[in-house]
């Protein structure tokens, strides 16, 4: 379970990174990371709560991390 969680961290961390580097967000890389690093955290308890995801937990956590840099960054950027 713990090296499940290190290694949510650490994948959402580098895809926060990486699209922040590619230009899909314009937030800053630390806001990039910290966003894509809570939705991982939220979709990871969601998934031993409820047990719903995509069935890998890597595969999980991008598909969270990526969720998370569209819906929360969308909501509160002013256009």
């Amino acid at each position: 379970m713990f090296p499940t969680l290190i290694g949510t961290v650490v994948i959402a961390g580098i895809v926060g990174y990486l699209l922040e580097k590619s230009g899909f967000t314009r937030n800053g890389i630390l806001q990039s990371i910290i966003i894509c690093i809570g939705g991982a955290f939220l979709f990871y308890f969601v998934r031993l709560m409820f047990g719903i995801g995509f069935g890998s937990a890597g595969l999980n956590a991008i598909a969270s991390s990526i969720g998370a840099l569209i819906i929360v960054p969308t909501h509160w950027r002013k256009r």
